[in-house]
Formats: C-alpha cells, structure tokens, sequence
C-alpha cells in the first residue's frame, strides 16, 4: 500500500489546489497555554482549528479534495460524517458550485446536523454508528458512477489538505516546536501532520479515547482494523474504523498513541473551557486530557496541542460545567 500521491501533495499544499482554497481557510490562532504549561512542567502551545471556519480543521481536507472535484468537472458528491468533515463538505460543496449530500449517524450532534443543512447541503441520517453511515455512502456511489464519495480521511487530497497544511502552518507558527499532540479516529489528520514535520525531527503523539481505539489496536496488533467495532464515545468524531493508508502511515510517523478515558474527556472540556478560555468538543478535549493525566511524558519541551473542533452542544456543555462530579483539577 502506497502511502500518498507526491503529485498531489504538491498541487493541495503548494500548488494549483492550495490556491484555489486559500482564501476559504482560515490561518489560525497558535496561542500559549501557560496554565496548562505549568501543571505538566512544559512550554504548551494550542493550535486552535476549533477556530477555523465551521469550527474545526475538516474544512481543509474536505475543500482540498471538493476543489479537486470542480477542477476535474464533477459535480455531485456524497460523504459520510461523525459531523465537522460534513460541514466541511457543505461549505466547499457551496463554494466549488457541487451538489452535496452528506449521511450521518443516529450520533450525530444536532448542531452539526443543523450546520451541515444551513449550508446547503443535504442531510440524511444513515446508521447508528459512523461506519454504518459510510457503508452506505458507498453502496451509493457504486449504483451511481457519477456520484464522488469524499471520504473523511482515507484519500490523498483530504490528507493533504488536513493534516499537510495544518502541519505547514504550525512549523511557520513555531518553527522550534518539539512535539505536536493531535486526535486520533481514521488517522487521515494525523499522517498529513506526519508527513510535513516527522522528517523535521518532531515527535508526533496521537490520542484517541479508550472505547474506541482502532488505530491503536491496529498499532498493537500489527493489521489494520478496517472494520472496528468500538464502544460508545463522547468523542464521536473519533469512532470507527482505519484504512490501510492511514494505518501504513501511521506506521511511520505516529506510531505513538496514548488512549484517555470518558472521565478524562469531560473533564478537559470542563478544564479547557474554565482555565484555558477555549470551547472545544469531546474529539478535541482528547488531547488536552492526554496532558492532564499526564499520559505523555513532556516535562521541558516545547509542544504544540492540537485543539481540533469546537462544535459542542451547548445542552452538553451547560451540563459539563453545571456537574457536581468531582474534577480532580
């Protein structure tokens, strides 16, 4: 299995394609944490995509992949979505001029849901779970060859544009970053970031909630899990299965995932949103969980903190905060 396309690499991260999205993105905001610096004795950066427009760094794979599509003369695409890959799908669907439908799971926050619509593309719940979803999507696309499926993670201009770019933005942001922790469900935002900042010498660390872990396992057990039944999450944009492209490059450049509870995730919105001023969702909450339990071993390096969404229910989040269970912060 190849890892990635070089061709397109270059057209989506320096190229025809990163011009034609460039103005569709946002550069955002790399701030310092030293709240957070100082409970894990480190130099703390958040890299803050929740702040990307639709609120999270699916935007750039999605327009990365549906610029492609215009360039090329297709002009219908479907997408299965846990929910940012398919606000990101409407928005560039909306932009490039394609018709866009986009099946979600029965899991899937109304937020997202209601976001996905108010862009104009079409939303069809399909599945309990994520993978069912995609199954669909794809059964879809094989009744109709003039239908493009946009995956969330496994196709070369979605991780080009995900983690390719954002790992490009960071090394200009801070160039002298030592480590960059970031979400892991597919794994297609982690093996862009890889490919721009592993040959650097940058160690980068993934994290993915424990009751749904398929890169990790695949990791342990040496085979990639492309069908993954996991547990039920709050982090619901991390559930479900990898591909044996992400899996091949996650071999090589993030071999390293650490897994944190359901506790632990509430409990870094609850930390995120009180101490560090940031609103952020489960899926994103799963990297500054990483650092409070002190998973990761960080002490007097400098580190990058990917912050990767911030589409929470507000019901969610007026409960997390109101909570009386104890935080341990």
């Amino acid at each position: 299995m190849r890892a990635f396309d070089p061709d397109i690499w270059r057209e989506v991260t320096g190229g025809s394609i990163a011009e034609r999205i460039r103005k569709l993105l946002r550069v955002t905001p790399l701030v310092p944490a030293p709240a957070l610096g100082r409970r894990i004795g480190a130099d703390v950066w958040l890299k803050l995509e929740s702040l990307q427009r639709t609120g999270s760094f699916k935007l750039r794979g999605a327009a990365a992949r549906l610029a492609a599509m215009a360039q090329a003369g297709q002009t219908r695409a479907i997408a299965a979505s846990a929910g940012n890959h398919g606000l990101g799908v409407a928005l560039a669907a909306r932009t490039f001029g394609i018709d866009a439908t986009v099946l979600v799971s029965a899991q899937t926050p109304e937020i997202k849901r209601n976001g996905i619509a108010a862009l104009g593309a079409k939303v069809e719940v399909a599945g309990a779970t994520y993978d069912e979803a995609e199954a669909e999507a794809r059964r879809r696309v094989a009744r109709d060859p003039g239908l493009t499926f946009v995956s969330a993670f496994d196709d070369d201009h979605v991780i080009a544009g995900n983690g390719g770019l954002l790992g490009r933005e960071i090394l200009a942001q801070l160039p002298d970053v030592e480590i960059i922790v970031t979400p892991v469900g597919g794994g297609g935002l982690a093996a862009g970031i890889g490919v721009e900042v592993v040959p650097r010498g940058i160690r980068l660390v993934g994290v993915s909630p424990e009751a749904n872990c398929a890169m990790k396992r695949s990791l342990e057990d040496g085979r990639a899990y492309v069908v993954y039944d996991g547990g039920p999450t709050l982090a619901e944009g991390l559930e479900g299965a990898v591909s044996e492209r992400t899996y091949a490059m996650a071999k090589d450049y993030f071999p390293e995932v650490v897994l944190v509870s359901e506790v632990a995730i509430r409990q870094a919105i609850v930390y995120a949103y009180r101490t560090l001023g940031v609103v952020c969702e489960a899926s994103a909450a799963v990297t500054i969980a990483a650092l409070l339990e002190d998973a990761l071993p960080l002490q007097g390096r400098r580190v990058v903190v990917l912050v990767s969404g911030g589409n929470i229910e507000s019901a969610l989040l007026d409960q997390l905060l109101g909570g009386s269970a104890p935080l341990g912060l």
